[in-house]
């Protein structure tokens, strides 16, 4: 069994005359993520080893006191003190590396469940998730092969931030007796645990970080004649092609207001330019748009990125705007198409919480969606998410680390939508008012509702 299940490569798109063009594939964010002591900071060194991205002095540090022994690899992505002496991933550590084909932004998340945010943090602006299976600490012999709670905790909380794309990665067969039974064996539960989770894998691969088996390069290892971890991670979509079909209303957060003067431009007054990044949909010169909270509306006059102007803005660019006249905006206000922002102050969302004080009924939080804080309370616990049975239970509180489905009040009104839509429209941090930690994140599955759905669905 292959077990691949390989994404086709988004390559080729459809003129407005119904020809078919060729276009580039955009750049691949995908994070890393498992258990401790995986083998997710080996991966990301020999992805960058096979990809000549790493410096010649850089790869003498690795090397041992005789040049003996194979490469520390992990050493290119444990960067700070404190992980190099606990042999441990803390912080989100962020490589870069290309190919012929295509380029990638790697970010290796922390596999210890006391840093479960910070994985969340990568999880939130990746296009795949490569969640690492450690073979060496699985009894596969054993019918059924149970997976580790982090593997199950991983998965879920990528698949519910909608991360498009999910790849197992079954890591350190070299150091198993039978190493074809064995990826046999964990790929079957795997797969079972995915299909009761409603997750279609993008592909689940056998493979030695250490040595390089089907990392870069295919070889004899456990049989495997599927495509390697990086031919996979080549053919992937992004995110912002994965939501292209929604129908989402063009939307952009304001993060600042810039003014610029005109002599630079060649005219005489100031202008001023809405700067922000695009949340759904294009937007071009003679669009009309309206304001949130204000409700104003305005027509855009030109469209700017990086300074120069452009035809127009799609998802995922950071652009300016510049309006046919001057109207009070400061940043956390929304620009919408007409019509498209719809307040909500009552949501039903997917809470993952990651405080160590637990999510209670009545609990008073601060959220920030997009570039706006509003105060918040959660009014009702729907169920948690049990990890090992995909079980939604009755619950009057969410521990560290639990997913759950909850309402929340706002004391403000918000142009929410649900997170299956828009990324950005959907996603709310948590954050505690009185210690100012992030607390957790909010996934709105219904604007203005109360319904309960299972976690994750329309999330």
């Amino acid at each position: 069994m292959s077990a691949a299940t390989a994404t086709v490569p988004h390559t080729l798109a459809l003129a407005a005359d119904g020809s078919v063009h060729t276009r580039p594939l955009k750049a691949l964010r995908f994070l890393t993520a498992g258990s401790v002591d995986d083998g997710k900071s080996t991966l990301i060194g020999r992805l960058l080893l096979d990809s000549q991205a790493i410096l010649s002095d850089q790869l003498s540090q690795l090397r041992g006191p005789q040049d003996s022994g194979p490469l520390d690899l992990s050493l290119l992505t444990d960067g700070l003190e404190a992980e190099r002496e606990q042999g441990i991933t803390i912080d989100v550590a962020y490589r870069y590396f290309a190919t012929p084909r295509r380029k990638f932004i790697i970010a290796d998340a922390p596999g210890h469940e006391q840093y479960t945010r910070n994985m969340v943090t990568a999880a939130s602006g990746s296009d795949a998730a490569v969640v690492l299976v450690d073979i060496t600490k699985i009894d596969w012999r054993q019918q059924p092969v149970q997976l580790l709670p982090q593997t199950r905790r991983h998965t879920l909380l990528a698949h519910s931030l909608r991360v498009p794309s999910i790849v197992f990665a079954v890591n350190k067969l070299d150091a198993v007796d039978e190493p074809h039974a064995a990826f046999e064996a964990v790929a079957a539960a795997l797969q079972a645990f995915a299909h009761a989770a409603g997750i279609q894998p993008a592909g689940i691969v056998p493979l030695s970080a250490l040595h390089g088996d089907h990392v870069t390069r295919g070889s004899a290892l456990a049989g495997y004649q599927g495509p390697t971890l990086l031919a996979l991670l080549e053919g992937l979509p992004n995110a912002a092609d994965d939501n292209a079909g929604t129908g989402s209303p063009w939307a952009m957060p304001v993060q600042y207001v810039a003014r610029v003067d005109r002599e630079l431009l060649g005219g005489a007054n100031p202008e001023r330019i809405v700067w922000g990044r695009v949340a759904a949909g294009t937007v071009k010169a003679g669009d009309e748009v309206q304001v949130f909270p204000s409700g104003q509306r305005a027509i855009v006059s030109a469209v700017r990125r990086a300074g120069s102007p452009v035809g127009s803005a799609a998802e995922g660019q950071s652009a300016g705007l510049v309006l046919d006249r001057h109207l009070d905006i400061s940043r956390g206000d929304w620009l919408t198409a007409v019509g498209g922002a719809h307040p909500s102050q009552v949501f039903t969302a997917t809470l993952a919480w990651l405080d160590d004080d637990a999510a209670q009924v009545g609990r008073k939080l601060w959220v920030r969606h997009a570039h706006r804080w509003v105060q918040a309370r959660i009014s009702r616990i729907h169920h948690r998410l049990d990890i090992h049975t995909l079980q939604a239970e009755p619950a009057e509180q969410l521990r560290v680390n639990e997913l759950g489905v909850v309402t929340v009040e706002l004391q403000q009104a918000l142009p929410l939508q649900p997170y299956a839509h828009s990324r950005v429209g959907g996603a709310l941090i948590v954050v505690d008012p009185g210690t100012h930690r992030t607390s957790g994140a909010l996934l709105v599955i219904a604007p203005d509702a109360d319904a309960p759905t299972a976690t994750g669905e329309g999330a």
